[in-house]
């Protein structure tokens, strides 16, 4: 019987692990979907400049206490979902505040977001 249970145990354990990465791999299949999608592109772009360049990113590299997010030197994370995460959470002590899901199409107008930033990101390498 403790084998059984134990076998149970590891089996969720197994199966919750193995969601949270489908979970990871639907969001990066969603941003490549995105990326190939220039309607998702444009409307990445639209909420780039209506959210982040009018108060604080640049599109064009320049001197400013913002981070260029074109390159590939990215501060706190450079995955699609670190990328998410700080968008949504915010970075304390900077001026970089969380928007949540509060973009007109919630998180998926984050999703085209970060597509917009991976099209016109700079060939790192």
């Amino acid at each position: 019987m403790k084998h059984l249970i134990f076998f149970c145990a590891v089996l969720l354990i197994l199966i919750a692990c193995g969601e949270a990465a489908n979970d990871a791999s639907r969001e990066l299949t969603k941003v490549e979907g995105y990326m190939s999608n220039p309607a998702a592109v444009a409307r990445g772009e639209a909420i780039f400049a209506g959210s982040c360049s009018v108060y604080c990113h640049t599109i064009e590299q320049e001197e400013t206490d913002a981070l260029y997010l074109f390159d590939c030197e990215w501060k706190h994370g450079n995955s699609d979902q670190e990328i998410f995460a700080t968008v949504t959470t915010g970075v304390p002590a900077t001026r970089m505040v969380g928007f949540g899901s509060n973009f007109p199409e919630g998180e998926e107008d984050l999703w085209k977001l970060i597509a917009y930033l991976r099209v016109n990101q700079q060939a790192c390498g």
